[in-house]
């Protein structure tokens, strides 16, 4: 009895011996394989850091760590990829540089350890004063959208739908003749707000200085427009993920169309002031509009960054691209080292010879696909790149490039795109009385932990 006893004690160690050491295999292949990752995304950070990848330079997610249960949500659901990993069990940036502010990882995140943030403790960006109804420091005046540092089209769309909603519940109906409510910028957010004000039955009218679409409609036209699931007034649930632009702007122009909404293009205001208990806002063109409130959703950029060169004044200087596949057989130069002129001279350079200059030594801070891409191009002979170059002067049928050790080079030109960036409209801006502050690390999106 005793022998048999022991048998089965035995067999049962045994047993139990073999599920505790496949259980510490397994932990011990776990942890061996979070170690390797951990160094995997320590050497990405380091090339990163080398390469001037790891400094975020716009909206970006900030990881709370101790929120943070590696769950690998965050990176899947992130459009541009390498831009979050984990080190150490924890989620952190990489190529912080490239994130382009899309905020998947933001709803992805099933703990909720994501911020999004814009600036950080070294860099400061400039942001007007916005309050959380959307209103600035001046009352009757409010801002949504990208000007607020909110440029994802969900967000910017939800944005001008909520800023409405708050300047409907301040607003006595204005008189006849008058507008309860102007709204400056059709992007995303002023589309929205538009919709917004129509369903609520305020009298508005919706002003922009370019075309419907605002900065959308400046991407080339093969540009994909990453977006999310967005609700939009007077028409309900958007499902996107991946769009073409005109996709998207013909989208807006059905529910603005089938609700009889006007956007009054090619109209910049020249200036906004307080009359009495109005405010007058002034366009370029002489008109002008008295309202009881005023919706800024303009972009950013404002006015965009000229070279400030002899001859870029001609008419073949132009600083966005709207219909590439329209030009073919000239030669053209692209000015800019950020996605905006990449992503132009790849699409020139389908059917035109396009010579592509850069001040820098090397291209830091662009989206994965297009680093690709214009390497490809580089690799293909598609697309002539200069770094440390910049323009010297434009002429009717060159331009004069100079090289690193003051060298200058004329190259044969039909057409020139610069892509310098903009500037905040801070004048106009504070003109109208709206304060601006440089912000480090400023919260715009977080989530309510009390619901």
């Amino acid at each position: 009895m005793d022998i048999l006893i022991m048998e089965v004690f035995l067999e049962k160690l045994i047993i139990y011996s073999i599920v505790a050491g496949l259980i510490l295999l397994t932990i011990f292949i776990y942890v061996r394989q979070l170690r390797r990752n951990s160094k995997k995304v320590e050497a990405k950070i380091k090339i990163a850091k080398e390469e001037g990848l790891h400094e975020p330079v716009s909206l970006h997610p900030e990881i709370d760590v101790d929120t943070c249960i590696q769950s690998g949500a965050c990176i899947e659901a992130c459009p541009e990829k390498e831009i979050i990993g984990i080190r150490n069990g924890k989620a952190t940036l990489i190529n912080a540089s490239r994130c382009i502010g899309h905020g998947a990882c933001f709803h992805a995140c099933p703990v909720e350890a994501i911020s999004l943030v814009i600036g950080t403790e070294k860099r400061g960006v400039d942001l007007p004063h916005v309050k959380q109804d959307f209103e600035t420091n001046v009352p009757g005046i409010y801002i949504a959208g990208e000007l607020g540092g909110m440029g994802l089209i969900k967000n910017s769309v939800e944005q001008g739908k909520q800023a409405v909603d708050n300047i409907v519940k301040a607003v006595s109906k204005a008189k006849e003749n008058e507008y309860d409510l102007v709204i400056i910028g059709a992007g995303p957010a002023g589309i929205s707000a538009s919709l917004e004000a129509k369903r609520l039955g305020l009298k508005t009218i919706t002003l922009e200085q370019d075309t419907l679409g605002g900065t959308v409609y400046s991407f080339p036209r093969s540009k994909i427009v990453m977006t999310s699931p967005m609700d939009l007034p007077l028409f309900g649930k958007v499902k996107l993920t991946e769009t073409k632009k005109s996709e998207l702007l013909g989208l807006w122009q059905k529910v603005l169309g089938a609700n009889n909404i006007t956007i009054k293009e090619h109209s910049r205001v020249e200036s906004i002031s307080k009359e009495g208990e109005y405010f007058k806002v002034m366009v370029q063109t002489g008109e002008s509009y008295t309202t009881k409130s005023v919706l800024l959703a303009i972009g950013r950029r404002g006015t965009p960054r000229k070279l400030n060169v002899p001859g870029e004044g001609l008419e073949k200087v132009a600083y966005r691209l709207l219909e590439p596949e329209l030009i073919e057989g000239k030669n053209v130069i692209v000015a800019g080292g950020g996605d905006s002129a990449i992503e132009a001279a790849l699409s020139l350079a389908e059917q035109n010879k396009v010579v592509l200059t850069y001040r820098g030594e090397a291209f830091q801070r662009i989206k994965v696909k297009n680093s690709e891409k214009i390497n490809k191009a580089i690799a293909d002979q598609k697309i002539d790149v200069r770094f440390n170059s910049n323009i010297e002067k434009i002429e009717e049928e060159t331009v004069t490039l100079v090289m690193p050790e003051s060298k200058t080079e004329t190259i044969a030109n039909d057409l020139v795109y610069i892509f310098a960036g903009g500037e905040l409209p801070t004048q106009f801006l504070q003109k109208a009385g709206v304060m601006i502050t440089t912000r480090f690390g400023h919260t715009l999106l977080k989530h309510n932990k009390n619901g």
